[in-house]
């Protein structure tokens, strides 16, 4: 780990070089970061060439990495670039609340900061057939429980597979899984050894242009869990496709979806709460489509959308460059 570390730190010259080359050849207004850990050189050029630098952050990388990617030697270091990162951009910019007041207490100034979550191109959703998309998937008369995403042993989707074999679970209930990972393995295997194989579809790697049509297969779908601070994608999928939502109930979900109006949210804590929702859904075909509608109607009436994104971006950027008079 050490090594790998002084690796990724070592990386600033190079990547340093490539940027100054870049900024000679584009001469930005601005410069538009995605922070990653040890990663010095954006700051390092929007300092020395007093171009105001925007900085999206997506997670606390340094506790991210120290808690579930097999740990940090030089986690007091990391930890302390991530930090001076954070204070040092004119704008910060978390995909949560929730991630925001992670920077807060390591001391970024509230007026430096303004939160963006996530979004979609909705676009891409529309105008998809259900019906047909599960034909194109063999799952033609199967109420379809959906996952799409990384698949991590910490994920909980081996709940939904053991459910599925549960005798009050409707038969026609299917998991189709849309992704892959680490913990894909061992749930094929779960699945074979309760023998309900057949009730379990895994999909492997789904291209971003055929996302949207397998999504589309979904009737309810599903993210079992998710970190205190993310603004997950597989959210934004789900939404733009119009789909019952079932998330944890937690306060960076509740920032996108209201339980009850756009999804049904469970205690996280509760071992069976989720599949109390799943199961209430599978058994109210009306609830799946009040849920999915206004779930769909969130991402135009609150702009999760790519294109609003940017808009907010640009908007940050020429504030920004009107008080260094560079407009």
């Amino acid at each position: 780990r050490m090594l790998y570390e002084a690796l990724e730190l070592g990386y600033n010259l190079p990547a340093f070089w490539r940027l100054c080359r870049a900024y000679r050849a584009f001469s930005p207004d601005v410069i538009y970061e995605r922070y990653n850990l040890n990663l010095l050189a954006g700051l390092a050029l929007a300092k020395l060439t007093r171009t105001p630098l925007l900085l999206e952050v997506n997670a606390p990388l340094a506790q991210e990495r120290a808690e579930h990617s097999g740990g940090l030697h030089l986690h007091p270091l990391a930890w302390r670039i991530e930090n001076a990162l954070w204070r040092s951009a004119d704008r910060v910019l978390p995909v949560s609340h929730a991630l925001g007041a992670l920077l807060l207490e390591a001391g970024v100034d509230p007026a430096h900061m303004a939160v963006i979550p996530n979004a979609i191109d909705p676009a891409a959703f529309d105008h998809i057939d259900p019906e047909a998309a599960k034909r194109a998937l063999g799952l033609s008369g199967k109420l379809v429980l959906g996952f799409a995403g990384f698949m991590r042993g910490w994920h909980g989707l081996d709940a939904a597979i053991e459910a599925l074999a549960r005798p009050d679970v409707p038969r026609t209930l299917h998991l189709l899984l849309l992704g892959d990972g680490p913990a894909r393995r061992a749930m094929e295997a779960r699945a074979a050894d309760l023998g309900i194989a057949d009730r379990v579809s895994f999909t492997g790697i789904v291209s971003r242009a055929e996302l949207a049509r397998h999504v589309a297969a979904f009737d309810i779908a599903l993210q079992p869990k998710a970190v205190a601070y993310a603004s997950p994608l597989k959210l934004f999928d789900y939404m733009a496709a119009g789909k019952a939502i079932v998330a944890p109930d937690q306060a960076n979900i509740r920032e996108l979806v209201s339980h009850e109006k756009a999804a049904l949210l469970f205690d996280p804590q509760h071992k069976s709460a989720m599949l109390d929702a799943i199961l209430r859904l599978a058994r109210d075909a009306g609830l799946r489509r009040r849920l999915g509608a206004a779930a769909r109607r969130q991402i135009d009436e609150r702009g999760f959308t790519w294109r609003e994104n940017a808009r907010r971006v640009a908007a940050l950027g020429i504030e920004l460059m009107d008080r260094q008079g560079r407009g």
